[in-house]
């Protein structure tokens, strides 16, 4: 799908909305949209318009990677610049992002254009660029599957040096130079290694502890190609697994492989959430497994859609998110699974390319 053909279908949403344009300013939608990844930069599009503003550092950039838009140069404050890029415009209503522009811009943005005396009104919406995002493209799916390639290549090295009194921290870094060896772009997030009680906390961040023989130890990791990110989690135990970890270990995987199997286009993200939350919590563990079943991934580590109690949103075909339940044990430590996935042909495929790693 051309980039022309994004915004068609984001100005087909101005009605439904009652706004006659929108002002884009989160980075990953700005992205989505024109093509721009510069660090700075608005969208503004009306019916007739396509307007990327951006300031003199990223002038021949924009003007190289969003050839369909007008590049207006910023200068100073917004104060400066935001009356002359609205002035000409013919729009009444000009929506935001109302999940991504602080209250204080909003103050700034309505002052500006009262004192321009502009007839401009600023309206709130949500989502419209979001929802358009959570559909891949096959180009994205790609995009995505490489990236997941060089992460289940990182973790097929990591169990190479994954031994007890190396620390987190080492292996962590060895990780991160692994994928970057390998073309990925700066990582979607921080890598995670955790072990011991460690791996309770979900998102641990790997400090100085030296693993030790016969503990969980959760990898979490992901990697970039041309924007888009993957994520995978594996949990090993270096040295002989006890039966704790063993039962954890089986009750986790057994819940994954059930969504994987289970999950159909048209289930709401709460259903798809309950299918591996119902085995946790026959397992005994139901306070274990606090966070949700999964969440999309694309231009950002976490997007639309989300898996998990309350989220009423159904699941459609080209959809790219990931699956991976966990049951963490506060003193002793956790298991966590996680593969990225696209449904397709109302089916999950996996897209994570490492192998199911045993006890």
């Amino acid at each position: 799908m051309s980039l022309e053909t994004r915004r068609e279908r984001l100005r087909q949403q101005f009605a439904e909305k009652e706004i006659d344009g929108l002002l884009v300013s989160q980075p990953a939608n700005v992205r989505y949209l024109s093509g721009f990844d510069g660090s700075a930069g608005y969208l503004l599009i009306t019916a007739q318009d396509a307007i990327l503003a951006t300031d003199f550092r990223y002038l021949a950039q924009a003007a190289r990677q969003a050839p369909g838009f007008q590049v207006f140069r910023t200068s100073g404050a917004i104060d400066n610049w935001f009356p002359e890029l609205t002035s000409g415009l013919k729009v009444k209503q000009l929506g935001f992002e109302a999940g991504h522009v602080t209250f204080s811009l909003y103050g700034k943005l309505s002052g500006i254009l009262s004192k321009a005396r502009l007839p401009l009104r600023l309206t709130p919406v949500e989502g419209l660029v979001e929802t358009l995002r959570a559909i891949k493209e096959p180009e994205e799916i790609e995009l995505i599957t490489r990236a997941a390639a060089i992460s289940g290549a990182a973790f097929e090295y990591a169990e190479t040096i994954i031994r007890p009194g190396a620390s987190e921290q080492e292996i962590a870094w060895e990780i991160e130079r692994f994928m970057r060896e390998r073309g990925s772009e700066a990582l979607p997030f921080e890598v995670i290694v955790a072990s011991g009680p460690n791996s309770a906390l979900p998102h641990a961040k790997p400090s100085p502890r030296k693993l030790a023989p016969g503990e969980p130890v959760v990898i979490d990791i992901g990697a970039r190609v041309s924007g888009y990110g993957s994520d995978l989690s594996r949990t090993v135990c270096p040295g002989d697994a006890d039966e704790q970890f063993n039962r954890v270990y089986d009750t986790v995987l057994g819940a994954q492989l059930a969504a994987i199997a289970m999950i159909r286009e048209g289930m709401s993200g709460e259903e798809a959430d309950r299918i591996a939350r119902i085995i946790i919590e026959e397992a005994g563990y139901k306070e274990a497994f606090g966070h949700a079943l999964g969440h999309g991934i694309g231009l950002n580590p976490h997007e639309a859609p989300r898996l998990g109690p309350n989220a009423a949103e159904p699941l459609a075909s080209g959809m790219v998110f990931t699956i991976e339940p966990g049951i963490y044990l506060d003193g002793w430590g956790g298991v966590r699974i996680e593969d990225t996935v696209v449904l397709e042909n109302d089916k999950i495929r996996v897209i994570s390319s490492s192998r199911k790693v045993g006890k």
